[in-house]
């Protein structure tokens, strides 16, 4: 088994002075110094007592004097460090600057080709990701990264674009990494709900918007030509390919052939007044969603505003040591019948879901769940957003109250009456069809 011990020592002078001030590290700033490089041999030293692998970090190398940051660099690699981090670690570099510290590095340890070295970089003026390309520039064969750039502050540089800058621009970079891009998206999602931060939606790479077209000359492009408008294939990082938003400012092109997808057929002589259909619709709601196209072909207009289920009755019940237990009523106004039904579930809002799909009744799956507050204090409002995908279909439903538990059970409701409004009002479509994409985020 490979085993690696990174260790490492602040080198800048505002480190110094914070970190080293008492005395027994020396009276002035050269003696603190060569305190600092005496503890880098020993500690690469002892590292390579138990392993012949070992890290060396300069923290805030950054900041620190270029001259001194090579005297220490040339100390831990004769001490036997095999990988030299070269830290930004307060984002204070710019990308010029940061590759200058690895041109200079590398004159300072001579003819050592086994020595790896390495980039680490944060993010505080949003240039970690260049900084980390520019070490690679500069011969870097190391980069320190995360998923969704989480880390400190403003966090780090972000995995999933330094994955995707060095294979779209590897005439540039010259370098890959062996990375499956294809679990991008999963894993970022995984970090996601892990940590409880939500990626933006215009995050590069990763973000739900990062491949959509709203516009229409954008639309148009992308549909005969995706390299018009995208660099990369969405589904080489595991998102959905052509991600076509219908909106108001939407073109004909993306609308005509969402509709295709669908199976909607318009005769040529009927796409005129119904593509001025779907933009007045488009002016009063912010979001066109499939049900809404099948509304618009068969000549309904939009979705119905009156749903066909209605949640008139919610009691939820969580208590130290009992499972939590919901109990729902839910009106069928199809028939005009009220469903009361209870569940138990992992949390009260498990709970509220089982005991509405007990008293909905039709099959689906929840695939996405989410809770943001809107404003601050206990009183909060909070916005839940719910995507539940029946037979390859996907809906969403979004719920705003002061409530969470209310928020979260009227946006799973929504995201019900999207599904049941697709059911009954698309006769003409194949609603087992696989792969059709929602419009959805």
């Amino acid at each position: 088994e490979q085993t690696r011990i990174h260790t490492f020592i602040a080198t800048s002078d505002i480190h110094i002075d914070a970190k080293f001030g008492h005395p027994r590290f020396g009276a002035t700033l050269a003696e603190k110094r060569q305190t600092i490089l005496a503890m880098t041999q020993a500690a690469v030293q002892q590292a390579r007592t138990f392993t012949d692998d070992v890290e060396f970090s300069a923290e805030d190398a950054g900041r620190t004097d270029i001259g001194y940051l090579c005297d220490v660099i040339a100390a831990a690699v004769e001490a036997g460090a095999t990988t030299i981090n070269i830290p930004d670690t307060t984002g204070y570099c710019t990308p010029s600057e940061y590759a200058r510290l690895f041109e200079r590095a590398a004159g300072c340890i001579g003819d050592r080709r086994n020595i790896i070295f390495s980039a680490h970089c944060h993010d505080d003026l949003g240039l970690a990701v260049a900084n980390s390309l520019s070490a690679v520039l500069a011969g870097a064969r190391q980069l320190e990264c995360t998923i969704n750039g989480i880390g400190e502050r403003a966090g780090n540089a972000s995995l999933e674009e330094i994955v995707m800058a060095l294979r779209v621009r590897a005439d540039r970079f010259g370098a890959d990494t062996r990375i499956d891009s294809t679990q991008l998206m999963q894993t970022s999602q995984m970090v996601s709900v892990a940590c409880g931060f939500a990626v933006p939606p215009n995050k590069a790479i990763v973000g739900r918007n990062a491949f959509s077209h709203e516009a229409g000359i954008h639309q148009h492009g992308v549909l005969k030509r995706r390299d018009t408008y995208e660099i990369m294939r969405a589904e080489d990082v595991g998102q959905a390919g052509e991600q076509i938003r219908l909106g108001r400012h939407s073109g004909r092109h993306g609308f005509f052939s969402r509709l295709a997808k669908l199976g909607l057929d318009v005769a040529e002589e009927d796409r005129q007044p119904l593509y001025q259909a779907f933009l007045a619709l488009a002016d009063h709601k912010k979001e066109i969603v499939d049900e809404d196209l099948v509304h618009l072909v068969q000549g309904q207009g939009p979705a119905p505003s009156k749903p066909a289920y209605e949640l008139v009755e919610v009691d939820v019940r969580v208590g130290t040591g009992d499972v939590p237990h919901a109990n729902v009523g839910v009106r069928d106004n199809d028939n005009d019948t009220v469903y009361r039904t209870s569940a138990t579930g992992d949390g009260p809002i498990d709970a509220i879901c089982r005991a509405i799909n007990a008293a909905v009744g039709e099959p689906h799956q929840l695939v996405s769940y989410s809770l943001q507050s809107l404003t601050g204090g206990t009183d909060a409002l909070g916005d839940a957003t719910v995507v539940i995908v029946a037979a390859g279909q996907p809906f969403r439903g979004t719920g705003r109250h002061t409530d969470v538990i209310q928020a979260s059970a009227n946006a799973y409701m929504e995201a019900l009456n999207r599904m049941h409004a697709h059911r009954t009002g698309s006769d003409n479509i194949d609603f087992a069809m696989q792969g059709v994409r929602g419009s959805f985020g």
